[in-house]
């Protein structure tokens, strides 16, 4: 088996060869609402924390819009610096990208003075997943730790179909998710 670093660069190119091989008119129609089981997850009031999607990772904006339209509030990862804790604040327009400014990891983060929101739901991204809802991320360790210091929110994972392995090296501090979601299908248990 491949060790975390080199299954990540083999899983990135993967992974970014698949999306740029989707024709435009399949891409846009690929998660645009959270299945039936993952909505009934979200109760009226619940908070769904998100990511912003980089490009070659599994899109939110649809998934942001649907959870806002149906009176859900969103939350995106907010890190004061590089080295600081993840924390969850608003996502005040799922619309567009006003107001957001540049994360310290890359991508785009809300502005520090969003309102910060404690998700009952993350929906986490992915380099890799097995069917067992192990998870391989980008290699920080935020959401590993953040999930760990919340051990009661319901962690679930969106990822493309290509990121499925049969197995992963796990470590310790490696806390699984509930499920991941595809455009094909739902691993896991809801």
């Amino acid at each position: 088996m491949d060790d975390k670093k080199s299954l990540r660069t083999r899983l990135r190119r993967l992974r970014a060869e698949h999306v740029a091989a989707l024709p435009a008119s399949i891409n846009a129609l690929m998660f645009l609402r959270p299945p039936v089981a993952v909505a009934a997850l979200a109760g009226d009031d619940a908070v769904i924390g998100l990511y912003h999607a980089i490009p070659g990772e599994a899109p939110t904006r649809s998934y942001a819009k649907w959870f806002s339209e149906n009176g859900r509030r969103v939350a995106l990862p907010w890190f004061a610096d590089k080295d600081a804790p993840m924390q969850f604040r608003a996502w005040l327009d799922p619309y567009g990208d006003d107001g957001m400014e540049p994360a310290p990891h890359g991508g785009l983060q809300p502005p520090a003075d969003s309102p910060l929101l404690s998700p009952d739901l993350v929906l986490t991204p992915l380099v890799g997943f097995t069917a067992t809802g192990q998870r391989l991320g980008q290699g920080g360790g935020h959401y590993d730790r953040w999930l760990a210091a919340n051990p009661s929110v319901t962690a679930l994972g969106l990822a493309w179909d290509c990121q499925l392995l049969d197995s992963l090296p796990a470590e310790p501090h490696d806390i699984p998710l509930r499920a991941v979601i595809t455009p094909t299908r739902l691993y896991g248990e809801l």
